[in-house]
């Protein structure tokens, strides 16, 4: 069995490759990009089986390589993406990667018609947008809506649409959910990215090794003629992690901070960091995936215990004024394109109306600790008390109606409901849910778009056209967007986001 790996080089693709060569009688075929200096891991990770490695050095966005990267091959993972903060300081390489070079994958496979190899697309929670309070859980099949200017996703969600849409005979879609690894550090310590984290955002953290322990295991049911084909082919999942590694964007600064003896309250301020226009949740159903490959081993609370004892050096912050670190160590990020001060200092309206309703608003904001309410804290949005081991808890969760029950039992009823509650139309009459329908959205756009595209989350808008957010506008028209988004955005807000020719950040008032 031959199989072709892209994004080998990253956090979740080096330990897939760690896991994946372990198992024999399985040749490899590895995407590296020309100038990655990552390569050196990799050689040092295969240097005992180079006889079963092939690498091919080039890049997705060319179509030639594409071709010759799946060649022959029995199955291609792509786990290629330009994520956070690169996709923020060079946009175009996240639409050379996540757009055009799935594109050119899903194009390569395509074209392949005897013995086509199946295809493995990791996409991203990204995809479902900004969660609170409200609707911490979410599910296949909620609504994705890319958080405004956040090209990364935006990107992610193209390519996932494209792979969806395909002929390819066997593929499956992957969402991955945030994910704790050996690099969070240096990753983070070095832009103002963390700074958009929402202190009471829902995360659920895999760690970079149970996610390669989910390829590898994905892999070794396939050699091993035991895999479902039914229940996994032709689906999207969401990669979880489950109850232990479920925890707010506070809790995973607060567990850090631990390892120098301080806490979030320490080093950071309440408006260090947006209070919307994040992504993350809790998954509703980790479980899927879980159960049928055994992947999740490792909880938050042993992945910090692995990091303090490979970066001993941390604990010398336990003698460190707490007020030095945070002025050398957090607020140094402040100069960052990426941090809220950074836009505040440059008058970038349109980012601060997008993560904290105005300019004004963030002005106004306490700076105290006192005056934020923190869900961990068991504070809601406005005061109130909200027991957060209730909200965590997997059986108080609130979900939202999709328009059916079962995703897995899905009619041709269920996707006329569907549509209706987008407040548009289903205009095919018949059809396989699998087809290529013709559709109608709340403002009269017509789009062909297949029956399990859309009950996986995906309703045509402009967003998919352009690099823009309309979901103000959506949003009073369409119910299914209405109810995630009206949760951290007022009714009377309509705001136009969009990024011009050169990836700046823009917002327009409509009537």
């Amino acid at each position: 069995m031959k199989i072709a790996i892209t994004g080998i080089t990253g956090n979740m693709g080096q330990e897939t490759l760690k896991h994946v060569i372990t198992i024999p009688n399985i040749e490899l075929r590895l995407l590296i990009l020309k100038d990655d200096k990552r390569i050196k891991i990799i050689n040092k990770i295969i240097k005992n089986c180079k006889d079963r490695v092939e690498i091919l050095i080039g890049n997705l966005k060319d179509k030639e390589t594409c071709e010759k990267l799946v060649k022959d091959t029995d199955m291609v993972i792509n786990m290629a993406a330009v994520i956070p903060p690169t996709s923020d300081q060079f946009p175009q390489k996240a639409i050379d990667c996540n757009e055009i070079g799935v594109k050119n994958l899903v194009n390569s496979i395509e074209a392949i018609k005897v013995n086509q190899p199946k295809f493995i697309h990791i996409s991203t929670v990204g995809l479902y947008g900004n969660r609170n309070q409200y609707h911490m859980w979410a599910r296949v099949g909620d609504p994705l809506l890319i958080s405004p200017f956040d090209l990364y996703a935006l990107t992610k969600l193209r390519g996932e649409f494209y792979v969806l849409e395909s002929d390819i005979t066997y593929k499956t879609v992957i969402r991955q959910t945030a994910m704790l690894h050996e690099n969070m550090f240096k990753d983070n310590m070095s832009d103002g990215l963390m700074f958009h984290t929402c202190f009471n955002c829902p995360l659920e953290w895999s760690t970079s090794y149970d996610s390669g322990l989910l390829m590898e295991n994905i892999i070794r049911k396939e050699v091993g003629k035991t895999l479902d084909f039914s229940n996994f082919y032709g689906k999207v999942f969401n990669l979880g992690a489950g109850e232990t590694n479920r925890v707010t964007g506070y809790d995973v600064l607060n567990d850090g901070f631990k390892l120098i003896g301080g806490s979030t309250k320490d080093f950071f301020f309440p408006k260090f960091n947006c209070i919307r226009n994040f992504h993350g949740v809790w998954f509703y159903d980790a479980d899927k995936l879980i159960d049928m490959f055994d992947y999740q081993k490792t909880t938050i609370e042993q992945y910090w215990k692995i990091m303090f004892n490979k970066n001993k050096y941390m604990a010398l912050g336990r003698i460190a004024p707490k007020k030095l670190i945070r002025k050398l160590a957090i607020e140094k990020l402040f100069k960052s394109p990426n941090s809220l001060t950074y836009w505040y200092k440059h008058n970038d309206e349109a980012k601060l109306t997008a993560s904290f309703y105005s300019k004004e608003y963030y002005e106004k904001m306490s700076n105290k600790w006192e005056d934020f309410n923190l869900l961990r804290e068991n504070k809601g949005e406005n005061g109130e008390f909200l027991d957060f081991n209730e909200l965590v808890n997997i059986k108080n969760a609130k979900l939202i109606d999709r328009g059916y029950e079962d995703i897995d039992n899905v009619t041709f009823e269920d996707l006329k409901n569907v549509a209706k509650l987008h407040g548009g139309k289903l205009l095919s009459k018949e059809g396989k849910i699998t087809d290529k329908l013709l559709w109608e959205d709340a403002f009269g756009n017509q789009f062909l778009s297949r029956g399990t595209t859309v009950i996986y989350g995906h309703w045509f808008n402009k967003s998919y056209l352009e690099y823009c957010w309309e979901f103000d506008k959506l949003a009073k028209k369409d119910k299914v967007v209405a109810s995630i988004w009206y949760d951290s955005h007022d009714k009377n807000e309509n705001y136009f986001y969009y990024l011009d020719d050169k990836f700046n950040a823009h917002f327009e008032k409509f009537e």
